[in-house]
């Protein structure tokens, strides 16, 4: 698992004092108000930055950092992305789970056959999609709604799923 979750992405700069427009990654951007912190990596490391202000326009959120108060150093962390550690993560309900640890597991039909490993999840408005890689055969998106996915056991590091009929021909054209 990894420690780190991703919260956002660096969009832009916001105004000329060193203000960010950040792209949320996180189903809830108020959660943002809880933050102290946030982990920002640059690609050679990861730095914590102290949040000094936030607020929300349209559907971005602009953060203030300390000690960054120039628009010449803010528009060098544009396309960084924005972390917190497993700690400072909003609790989870029942039957959910963060997307990075979901990724990586063993997809399985309900009738036991191997459909290949969870790759990546996209969000949608109606619900997410999981994307299912299997080397050799196409990508198979399967809806994250309670009639395909019957299971998530993160013990076993795997994700049983029932194929909707037409779900698999949909997928190949």
């Amino acid at each position: 698992m990894d420690e780190l979750l991703k919260v956002g992405v660096i969009a832009n700069t916001h105004g000329v004092r060193g203000e960010l427009k950040v792209f949320p990654t996180t189903d809830d951007p108020k959660r943002f108000l809880e933050l102290d912190q946030v982990i920002l990596d640059t690609g050679k490391s990861k730095e914590r930055m102290e949040i000094e202000k936030i607020r929300f326009f349209k559907n971005m959120v602009i953060l203030k950092f300390k000690g960054l108060d120039d628009i010449n150093d803010a528009l060098a962390l544009r396309k960084m992305e924005l972390f917190v550690t497993r700690d400072q993560a909003v609790p989870l309900g029942e039957n959910e789970y963060f997307i990075a640890d979901l990724i990586g597991l063993s997809a399985v039909s309900d009738e036991g056959e191997e459909l290949g490993k969870l790759s990546d999840v996209i969000s949608s408005a109606a619900n997410d999609i999981y994307v299912i890689t299997k080397e050799g055969a196409p990508d198979l998106l399967v809806p994250a709604i309670k009639q395909c996915i019957k299971k998530v056991d993160m013990e076993r590091g795997s994700i049983e799923i029932h194929l909707l009929k037409g779900l698999r021909e949909v997928n190949q054209k």
